[in-house]
């Protein structure tokens, strides 16, 4: 093997009071990070571009040099979900969420306690939808889900959830309909089949027996779905096939796949319990072990490795800024600790860095820079992997889609 990637989704962020002005990354306890960082090169880095506040999707896509035009969000889940899809087929990311009696959007993400039993249940109630098209509603991980309409559809669609939209963050109150973007006939009948779903699933999870039972306990009811990442074509991304990927969530699966990489993957920990950070420390301890594992069966057969870890996103989005600094602290005394021991003897480069950068004052993605790393194994210089060192680095400003090629990961 001659590099490894690792992506800490999120981890970007800014100063907080809660950590005496510093971010999670800077006031993390990271040894091994900055073993790496001492004997490396750092850097900022625009995921997209400067000014533009990217998902995660539109991150990992520029940064293996694709364009953004060349995949959706919806296209990439559902394909990361093992559902089959013909070119027309529309494809969604979605959210389950909380919305009142007068449409006002009370939560996202429904608390964050919907359990992976609650979500199957309701996702079975949905797919039971009489439509004039057939379509398929897949629950993945707690809050999320996808949703695919079977056909030749029209994707030039405004979607009813625009919180990340060509590149700016939007806070969204209200519910909406999906909106044809031209006249159309097809996008226009796209648009309507889109909001007669809508529609009637808001009047199947109101009256849920899951949600009367949340009611009943004080909890948030999942009763409306936000759509997103609208796609009707087969995302074409450059080829990685000497690339391996151990994912574990829906979006890094597709991803990988489609590009062309070995794809390990396993079940995530199911959310059986109220406490969605408990299933999230779950996830994260069996991700850091699934990673080693992959990668020291596999070394000798790939030339790189994309390690992409998702969990450090999530307290950014909640204001969770200590939550996030253990998590960091955790990857470092596991996934990072082993790779202390493994690279340096091996020639392996590794770089690291985020998809995008998710301040925890914010509760929301951002378009500042994200630090980077990169470990070529250099004249050791004391170095601390964070936002304010990485400003001063040797690596300077960065895009994106310059990042591979600038380690050296790819010609």
């Amino acid at each position: 093997m001659k590099g490894i990637l690792v992506i800490l989704d999120g981890i970007g962020d800014l100063p907080h009071k809660l950590l005496d002005d510093k971010t999670p990354l800077e006031a993390a306890e990271t040894p091994n990070m900055n073993f790496f960082a001492s004997r490396g090169e750092l850097g900022w880095m625009y995921p997209v571009r400067p000014g533009f506040v990217p998902e995660s999707d539109e991150a990992i896509v520029s940064i293996f040099g694709n364009d953004l035009i060349s995949s959706t969000r919806g296209q990439l889940e559902a394909r990361g979900t093992n559902l089959n899809l013909v070119r027309g087929d529309l494809a969604f990311r979605v959210n389950f969420s909380t919305v009142d009696e007068k449409g006002n959007i009370l939560d996202r993400r429904a608390g964050r306690t919907l359990t992976t039993d609650e979500a199957e249940k309701l996702a079975r109630s949905l797919n039971k939808i009489e439509l004039p098209v057939k379509f398929d509603f897949r629950s993945t991980i707690q809050h999320r889900a996808v949703l695919v309409f079977r056909g030749g559809f029209s994707d030039n669609l405004l979607p009813n959830d625009i919180t990340y939209i060509q590149g700016k963050s939007h806070k969204i109150s209200k519910i909406r309909e999906c909106k044809p973007l031209d006249d159309d006939e097809n996008t226009l009948y796209s648009a309507n089949i889109v909001n007669e779903f809508l529609t009637k699933a808001h009047k199947v999870l109101e009256n849920h027996p899951v949600n009367i039972e949340r009611r009943r306990k004080g909890l948030l009811p999942a009763n409306y779905i936000l759509v997103r990442g609208a796609g009707i074509e087969p995302p074409k991304l450059k080829q990685y096939r000497k690339w391996i990927s151990p994912s574990y969530m829906p979006l890094e699966i597709g991803f990988s796949k489609l590009s062309g990489m070995n794809v390990h993957s396993f079940e995530y920990p199911k959310l059986k319990k109220l406490d969605a950070y408990e299933n999230l420390w779950d996830g994260l301890k069996k991700a850091c072990k699934f990673n080693i594992k992959i990668i020291k069966k596999n070394y000798k057969k790939f030339d790189y490795a994309y390690v992409h870890i998702k969990e450090t996103d999530l307290p950014g989005h909640d204001n969770k800024p200590i939550e996030k600094k253990l998590m960091i602290e955790y990857i470092d005394k596991t996934l990072f600790k082993f790779l202390k021991g493994f690279a340096p003897q091996k020639n392996i480069r590794i770089i690291v860095t985020g998809d995008h950068s998710t301040p925890c004052k914010l509760k929301d993605h951002s378009a500042d820079p994200l630090p980077v790393l990169f470990y070529n194994n250099s004249i050791p210089k004391e170095k601390k992997f964070c936002e304010r060192e990485a400003r001063k680095g040797t690596l300077g400003k960065i895009l994106g889609k310059e990042l591979l090629k600038i380690a050296g990961f790819v010609r």
